[in-house]
Order: structure tokens, then C-alpha cells, then sequence
């Protein structure tokens, strides 16, 4: 039985790029070629409707980027070519993201009516020195103004980002950052650590940030901070009221499939020959250039080598943990092949079983990267891979 379908739409530009941030945004240009990247994005959906085989989209997310540079009429647009070509379910969650510094009063209104039902704001700090030490174009006040906004254009399914272990950070300020996210009772909440990513200015010309026993303090006090409001944490980083957990994002951790569409869009697709990635030309100007001719992207099918370690490096994330049945089922490997090294972390403590479940423990969590790595393909050297 084929997996459920989601769909990921990117739209690359931003007003200018994070000192931190490793995703594929762009600064925008002064005019935003709304018109032909809307296009494009069709016609990417389009070239990838047979790897939808027939099923109906259960998301939508559209990422970036800031999308919310777009126009509510070009995602207007977008949506309805969308539809047009491919079904969704009744209830679809439609996500969109945006930086409080981009919205303009009553701009969430013609959102809605253009068919997002779920927000997600990039708040990241309530820190005015802390905005602006991550490159931020937005205040506190315009957080606080989006989600008023939010509220009026009756989108209350919200997520707020939000981050910590930040540059000179303390506790205090970490739980400060936290009691006015909650303050807005978001529907979600992403509360995940500052970190380097190789390639961004952070990593080249890293800020003084807390340590680690420091940063684990805080994750632990907000931990216990954010279920006391009543918001359950369901993966490492994302913590939601009852019902509002993200669907799209459980398509990733679930090892369900998506459509990737857009400069850089990434896609997975479970087909009668083994798993498809595809990918899409990163630059926005060479995108739309070979998306006119049908080229701007790429198709793989991954070896069986490598996905275990596909597999584990989205479940492991979810507390709800995942079966050897939901393995077999996601990847066609035979269960032997990740067994014995699950068995293996369970007696070092780092995953536990629960009836025919397995999930990292308190301390896999804190070690996820190790557990990760465990289940890459044995080096071609042939020495194996210690568990």
C-alpha cells in the first residue's frame, strides 16, 4: 500500500539572508517574479503527477524563504493551479510560512481566502537584541501584531519559531523568550537550539553561545515550561494543543511521501521500482530559466543501501517512536537489516522498546545525531560500522 502524499512548494527569496540560516533563500529582487515562478511551480507539479499515483494530497506547505513576500493573489494562484491538478483531501492542512516583518495589515485576510489554513510565523527570539543579532527584520511588537492579525482572518491553527541557546543568551533570557510565545497561545510551538550550520555566516564567524550544559538547561526548563501550557511534544523540536500537530511535518518523520516544488525542492516518491528522490535546480534565475523547458530537475532512485539510515534519520525524531512493520513497510528492506542495531543501542541506553515500538530514550534524544549515524551504509572500505 502506497504511503500518503503530501506537497512542498518553496519560494526562495527573502529581504536579506540570516547570519544563521543554511536553507536555500535568496535576497529578493526589487520586482518578485511572482507570475513566472507561479508558473513554473505548476509545471513542476505537473512533470511529478505521476509519482502521485492516482492518491490525493493530504498537505500543502509552502516554505522558504519568506513565501509571505508573495502576493495573497499569486498564492491564490498557486493554490488553485494546484487543485486543478492534483486532488486534495477533504481538510487538507495548507501551510504558509511568514516573517512578521513581511506582513502588511489585513494581508492574512486574502491568505485565508486564498485557502492557507495554518500560519507559521518565524518569531525566533522577543528579544530586540536578539532580533537583531540574528539579522532580523522584525520587532517583538510585529510578532505580537501578526498573530492579532492572525486572529482577525480567523487563523488560529498557528506555529510560532522560536529558538534558544542564542548568542550571550542565559537562562532567564531563554524563559523570558518562552513566556511571551506563550503568552500568544500558538496553536504549535518549534522550540529548537541555535546551531552552526556549515556554510552560513554564524559558522564562518561564530557569535559567543551558551555551552553545553548551559543550553541543555534550558532545553529542559522549557521542556517542562511548555507541557505545563499544555502543549505536548510529539518530535525533538515541535510541541502542540490537542489535534494541532503539524500533518506535513509528520509526512517527513512518518517517511511518507511529498512532491517537492521549487528552486531546490527536494521530493520522495514509493513507486513500483524502489523509493524516487527528486530535486530541483537551486538558483532561482538557472530554475526558472530550465523550468521553462521542462529541466529544472532531477530524479533518483535510492539505493536499498542507503535507506536505513533515510528511514531512521526522519523517525528517530518522533517520541511516538515507530515499529519494524512501519520500516519494512516505508523502505522494502527486510527488517534484519536494522534490527541488530537497534538491539544494540537498546543496550547501550540509547533506545528503548515499548511492546513492538522503538524510540530513541531521554538520552538518545540528547545524543540523536550518533543515533542517526548509525544506520549510515557500512564505508566502502568494508570495515564495519560500530554501532
Amino acid at each position: 500500500m502506497l504511503p500518503p502524499l503530501a506537497v512542498y512548494v518553496h519560494l526562495p527569496w527573502c529581504v536579506r539572508k540570516c547570519p544563521y540560516c543554511d536553507f536555500n533563500s535568496h535576497a529578493a529582487p526589487a520586482a518578485l517574479p511572482e507570475d513566472a515562478y507561479v508558473e513554473a511551480l505548476l509545471g513542476d507539479l505537473r512533470s511529478d503527477l505521476d509519482l502521485a499515483a492516482g492518491r490525493r494530497a493530504e498537505s500543502v506547505f509552502i516554505g522558504g524563504g519568506t513565501p509571505s513576500l508573495f502576493s495573497p493573489a499569486a498564492i491564490g494562484r498557486l493554490l488553485a493551479g494546484v487543485r486543478a491538478e492534483l486532488a486534495l483531501a477533504p481538510g487538507a492542512e495548507v501551510t504558509l510560512e511568514a516573517n512578521p516583518g513581511t506582513i502588511e495589515r489585513g494581508r492574512f485576510e486574502g491568505y485565508a481566502e486564498a485557502g492557507v489554513n495554518r500560519v507559521s510565523l518565524g518569531a525566533q527570539s522577543f528579544s530586540t537584541g536578539q532580533l537583531q543579532s540574528l539579522g532580523r527584520i522584525h520587532s517583538p511588537s510585529d510578532i505580537e501584531a501578526a498573530v492579532a492579525d492572525l486572529r482577525r482572518a480567523g487563523l488560529d491553527n498557528f506555529n510560532l519559531d522560536l529558538m534558544y541557546a542564542l548568542p550571550e543568551q542565559d537562562l532567564a533570557g531563554a524563559q523570558a523568550d518562552l513566556e511571551r510565545a506563550l503568552a500568544l497561545e500558538p496553536a504549535h510551538l518549534s522550540h529548537y537550539q541555535l546551531t552552526l550550520e556549515p556554510g552560513t555566516a554564524f559558522y564562518h564567524r561564530p557569535p559567543p553561545l551558551p555551552d553545553d550544559d548551559l543550553a541543555l538547561d534550558m532545553q529542559l526548563a522549557c521542556q517542562a515550561r511548555i507541557a505545563e501550557a499544555g502543549l505536548g511534544q510529539y518530535e525533538v523540536s515541535a510541541y502542540a494543543r490537542a489535534g494541532r500537530r503539524c500533518r506535513h511535518n509528520l509526512a517527513y518523520w512518518r517517511f511518507e511521501d511529498y512532491l517537492g516544488l521549487g528552486a531546490g525542492a527536494h521530493g520522495k516518491a514509493t513507486t513500483a521500482g524502489g523509493v524516487i528522490r527528486t530535486e530541483r535546480l537551486r538558483m532561482p534565475r538557472e530554475y526558472l530559466a530550465r523550468a521553462a523547458a521542462g529541466a529544472a530537475g532531477t530524479r533518483r532512485t535510492v539505493p536499498a543501501a542507503e535507506l536505513p539510515f533515510e528511514f531512521m534519520l526522519n523517525a528517530l525524531r518522533l517520541l511516538e517512536g515507530f515499529t519494524l512493520g512501519d520500516f519494512e513497510q516505508g523502505t522494502g528492506v527486510p527488517a534484519s537489516a536494522v534490527a541488530p542495531t537497534l538491539e544494540s543501542l537498546g543496550r547501550r541506553g540509547l533506545v528503548e522498546r515499548a511492546g513492538d515500538r522503538y524510540r530513541p530514550s531521554s538520552l538518545g534524544f540528547r545524543f540523536l545525531n550518533d543515533l542517526q549515524a548509525a544506520f549510515l551504509p557500512e564505508p566502502a572500505d568494508g570495515h564495519p560500522r560500530v554501532a
